[in-house]
């Protein structure tokens, strides 16, 4: 891997880790695109480390909080009621379904799933999720001529049963298509979070999951054709870009739809189907790295 196809690459993970368009499927469509070899599962999670850092970073007062509360909550049984510990619980139980899932389909992950017509097959299909799922918050937020507005769920609402169900939406981004942030604020909405609450809970419980898997996948960065010092620069790219890209979308999200993202999605997949189909592109174009 050259240094501008790092810089580029860390861009793009910079770029969309944190908008419900799914990282992974860009990575893998800018190296396809550009005829450049697949950078790999091992170079993904390990430059999602510099977004997540990011997320640290911007977060860095409710995660302290959080985690404060939680460990004094194991030695005060009147912590435990604290929303703070209780959160640092959620967000631990949250992580549980991706961890699992992660380690028994990591051949899957590494391989049948990257083919590219899978990839626009989930882009499509959690676009029109995330679009009914947006739709249903918007209503209840504004209600209508026969509706009334219908308050919705914030994180102090958060039950264990919700934190799981959160849990196994991120799991499906495992599959390149998904995106994280896009299947879990799906899932918040179908819940009845607002927007907020979707994306805050969305990114505090990728933190145990990222880091997790980028320091699993650490072992194989330096083999194939990725060395370690492209996937640090492109690291570092993406927590610079990651950064400002998260102060955006959470002022976004707070008057907005995410109908671009959703349009954007389809058209993305629709996009991919036709030049597969047309054998402008190969469905495994740039899998012969690692």
């Amino acid at each position: 891997m050259s240094w501008f196809e790092s810089l580029i690459l860390g861009l793009v993970q910079g770029l969309t880790e944190f908008l419900p368009i799914s990282s992974s499927a860009h990575l893998r469509l800018t190296a396809a695109f550009a005829g450049w070899r697949d950078p790999g599962a091992a170079f993904t999670a390990i430059t999602q480390i510099g977004t997540e850092t990011a997320v640290l970073i911007y977060f860095r007062k409710d995660i302290a909080r959080i985690v404060g509360a939680w460990f004094r909550s194991l030695t005060d049984k009147a912590m435990r009621r604290d929303h703070d510990a209780q959160m640092g619980w959620l967000v631990i139980i949250g992580s549980i379904p991706i961890g699992v899932l992660g380690v028994t389909l990591k051949e899957q992950i590494e391989g049948p799933f990257r083919d590219l017509r899978l990839t626009a097959t989930m882009l499509i299909v959690m676009g029109i999720v995330l679009g009914v799922a947006d739709r249903l918050a918007a209503r209840d937020e504004t209600g209508g001529k026969h509706r009334v507005v219908k308050e919705r769920k914030s994180l102090r609402d958060l039950s264990v049963k919700d934190g799981l169900i959160y849990g196994v939406c991120q799991a499906m981004a495992l599959i390149p298509g998904v995106s994280r942030s896009g299947a879990t604020i799906s899932g918040g909405l179908l819940m009845g979070y607002t927007r907020e609450a979707a994306a805050r809970y969305s990114f505090l419980l990728a933190i145990p999951a990222v880091l997790a898997s980028g320091v699993f996948e650490l072992k194989d960065a330096g083999e194939g054709h990725v060395s370690w010092g492209p996937t640090v620069f492109a690291t570092v790219i993406a927590f610079a870009v990651g950064y400002a890209v998260i102060a955006w979308f959470m002022k976004f999200i707070t008057t907005k739809s995410f109908m671009p993202f959703v349009v954007y999605r389809i058209i993305l997949g629709i996009l991919i189907f036709i030049l597969v189909g047309t054998d402008v592109l190969s469905p495994h174009a740039g899998e012969s790295a690692g």
